[in-house]
């Protein structure tokens, strides 16, 4: 009940080959547009092929996204996307009845962004890229290859984005006003997407419309919750300001490495007098991202090295 696919080319396809084995369900995974979907509606017959072939040893059965998910027994059965509108009884039934029609023999290829489900379900990954199959093969291995792949051209899409000043709330006397808040990468251009581990740099610009004889500027950042995960300022880090006259500018770097898990965070940035009076501070000033490789729980990446030190 072997599904083959033999030098297929179809749009957005370009000379795939691969065979899905008997008794196996095939996870399917990649970008939006790389060819998941399609490759199971050529193999359905749904969309022509312009070169290749394909070659299934019995029925295909094709479930859409918006089809009832049922699982009636086929020896080739192809699900796009179909896990997704479903409650958590029908997925669970749905579980049990795959593994069913797997020690049957059937052949299932599985398309879903959904990661755990991929983990649960599925023998053997296939990660389709541009059209092309750039990754198959054990599922940790390949979501690790893949999330590695998300994990770098998210980095990369964040340089394309400057992250707008926009504080919940802005309060202070006036006599400084902050003027820019930049996240830099260990590329040296700012980015709204850190990896972690990186060398960071947060760059903070205030300008002084009066004279403050000593006056400190401050970070802290806080998860998408509000969480406090890190704050410190000139005053502790002992770097004198001041003093300051009416029109100078300021540039502050602080830098750190980036061990953070991954998640959404926010920055809030204030410049004030050492007694704790405010010239202005920016409530959550600016919104940044986390991206790693593999995922981690929490807030600090504390990069644990684990070993076995005894068995019994």
């Amino acid at each position: 009940m072997a599904l083959a696919f033999r030098n297929v080319t179809s749009a957005p396809l370009q000379n795939f080959d691969a065979v899905a084995p008997d008794g196996t369900v095939v996870g399917i995974i990649g970008e939006n547009g790389a060819g998941k979907s399609h490759l199971l509606r050529t193999a359905a017959g749904l969309e022509a092929t312009s070169a290749g072939s394909i070659k299934a040893s019995g029925d295909i059965k094709f479930l859409g996204p918006n089809d009832p998910l049922n699982l009636a027994p086929a020896p080739v059965l192809l699900i796009d996307r179909t896990f997704g509108a479903q409650d958590l009884l029908v997925r669970e039934r749905a579980a049990v009845a795959l593994d069913r029609i797997r020690r049957a023999g059937a052949t299932t290829l599985l398309v879903t962004h959904e990661e755990d489900l991929i983990r649960r379900l599925a023998d053997e990954v296939w990660w389709i890229d541009k059209g092309r199959l750039a990754g198959r093969g054990d599922p940790d291995e390949v979501l690790a290859a893949y999330r590695k792949h998300v994990a770098a051209k998210l980095r990369a899409w964040g340089e394309t984005i400057t992250p707008p000043l926009a504080p919940k709330v802005r309060r202070g006397d006036g006599r400084a006003e902050i003027i820019r808040v930049e996240t830099i990468g260990e590329s040296g251009k700012p980015t709204m997407v850190w990896r972690s581990g990186e060398r960071a740099v947060v760059k903070v610009t205030v300008r002084f419309r009066d004279a403050v004889s000593d006056p400190v500027v401050g970070i802290m950042i806080r998860t998408r919750i509000g969480l406090n995960v890190y704050g410190t300022n000139t005053e502790l880090e002992q770097l004198k300001l001041g003093p300051c006259l009416p029109g100078a500018t300021l540039e502050i770097a602080f830098a750190f490495w980036c061990e953070l898990c991954p998640q959404e965070y926010t920055l809030t940035v204030a410049s004030h007098d050492p007694d704790g009076v405010w010239h202005d501070w920016l409530e959550d000033a600016v919104a940044f991202s986390v991206s790693d490789t593999r995922y981690t729980a929490g807030v600090s990446n504390l990069r644990a090295q684990v070993s076995l030190l005894a068995r019994s």
